[in-house]
């Protein structure tokens, strides 16, 4: 490694964040540039731990050592092409990733792990400043059309890979903007969107086209889908949210945590949306559910200028450290801070929504909630739930967001019109190796197949899956 002893001479570091007044003010990103020997002290934390178990935490297997060596030496053209060997948007995963090759560091055993999300943000950055990361131009092609019906990290990565390949390759996009819920889903503060911009151009420029407010099976038919592409990429997400479907549930307030956070996203961009407007401005607003998704809707309700914000959670406050439940190197699920917290949010456990309370005109002044007591199944997990008798109570809202994740791809439409074969839970059956619906051609990858996930697993399938194709069209037909 790069210095045997750096993580014995230097701590983790992350970088600063601009004060929490002067970054509700707006949607920027709100990290302080880094000073210039940040990188060569964070990089070489990495061990010479022998057997590298980041790199089975990472669903992408990126070269986690090799790239931090690179880094340290200021080796920084190495070090992109170490990187984007496995991971075709780096400037991605390095915002908005969870990061589990962090929680898989063997330096995380007895310290804090190094910091790989924000030393690969910056491998990227650094590489476009530079001007040696650049678009890669396929110098042929295999004549084979290939057509990837939705434009999230997924249908983005298998698109890139099939171009790479040589084939054509035609993306389809039902939003106005390439993305999903990349674009629409992630507010700017976490992911600005010139990153996702400059990106797309960089793919315009290595071939692929792409078509937006296109809605596959509305204004483009399942006919023309067929007749035109010689294979076909189902990377559709997981966009149907899950409901809470208590008393009142029609109240007007009441509102998805996406449908919120897409708008949001829109208004930003100065993107015209038909819908009905979804303000926070001066309102009390309620966070049902306890993920990204949860957080994302606090960090915009505070730029919009929310009274105040309550974020529910189903199950008891997590540990803030390891504990015999989650042995290393699995991904721990301990108590998380994010950035949206920090901006400003009443946190409530244990608690269980009852019912939406309502006026005498249909608008929404209140969640009543129940509190409840959890015991630990023989696993050690919180699974056994009961209501504490006489523990009901009414927290007044005006606003209410449901952020309780997605249930599975969204099957009007598209999916019913192929008649694609269905899993147990809704998800489009791709088999694990070949990742082939059981339509001829016709192939799944991402959340659709998986369920809702992570970008970084939603990269690597749409990788593997591309591979499958460039398989299914080698074949001499």
């Amino acid at each position: 490694m790069g210095k045997t002893d750096g993580f014995l001479l230097y701590n983790r570091e992350l970088p600063k964040k601009f004060p929490v007044e002067e970054r509700i003010r707006n949607y920027k990103e709100f990290y302080v540039p880094i000073a210039e020997d940040y990188l060569h002290k964070q990089s070489s934390r990495c061990m010479d731990c022998g057997v590298p178990f980041c790199q089975s935490g990472c669903p992408l297997g990126n070269m986690i050592p090799e790239f931090n060596e690179a880094v340290y030496k200021e080796q920084w053209e190495k070090a992109y092409e170490l990187l984007i060997s496995t991971n075709n948007f780096p400037e991605f995963t390095g915002r908005i990733c969870p990061a589990p090759c962090e929680s898989a560091c063997v330096l995380g055993i007895n310290n804090l792990p190094v910091a790989i999300e924000e030393v690969e943000k910056n491998i990227i950055e650094i590489a476009f400043e530079k001007g040696f990361a650049k678009p890669i131009i396929p110098q042929t092609r295999t004549g084979k059309k290939v057509s990837v019906v939705g434009s999230g990290p997924a249908g983005l990565a298998s698109a890139y890979q099939l171009n790479q390949m040589g084939h054509s390759v035609v993306v389809f996009e039902r939003d106005p903007e390439i993305g999903g819920l990349l674009r629409f889903g992630i507010p700017d503060f976490k992911l600005d969107k010139k990153i996702i911009e400059r990106r797309v151009e960089w793919m315009k420029q290595e071939g692929i086209e792409f078509k937006t407010n296109v809605n596959v099976g509305v204004n483009y038919s399942v006919e023309d889908l067929d007749r035109n592409f010689d294979a076909v990429v189902l990377a559709l997400g997981s966009t149907v949210p899950r409901d809470l479907m208590i008393p009142n549930r029609d109240a007007k307030g009441v509102h998805f945590a996406m449908d919120f956070l897409s708008q949001s996203n829109k208004k930003v961009s100065g993107i015209p949306f038909s819908e009905k407007d979804i303000n926070a401005k001066g309102k009390k607003v309620v966070v049902i559910g306890g993920g990204d998704t949860g957080a994302d809707c606090i960090g915009t309700s505070n730029r919009q200028g929310a009274e105040i914000i309550y974020q529910i959670y189903y199950k008891p406050i997590q540990p803030t450290e390891r504990d015999g439940t989650m042995p290393w190197p699995t991904m721990p699920m301990t108590l998380h801070i994010t950035s949206s917290h920090e901006e400003g949010c009443e946190r409530k456990w244990s608690v269980n929504s009852k019912e939406f309370v309502k006026d005498e005109n249909g608008n929404l002044i209140g969640l009543r909630l129940v509190e409840a007591e959890w015991t630990k199944d023989a696993d050690g997990q919180w699974n056994l739930y009961t209501e504490k008798p006489n523990s009901e109570f009414v927290i007044d809202c005006d606003l209410a967001f449901i952020a309780l994740g997605y249930t599975h791809v969204e099957h009007k439409g598209l999916v019913e019109d192929l008649d694609i074969t269905l899993d147990p839970k809704g998800n489009l059956i791709g088999n694990d190796k070949e990742f082939k619906t059981n339509k001829a051609k016709y192939f799944s990858c991402g959340d659709a197949r998986k369920g809702q996930s992570l970008v970084v697993w939603a990269i690597a399938e749409g990788r593997k899956c591309a591979n499958k194709v460039d398989e299914f069209l080698s074949v001499d037909k």
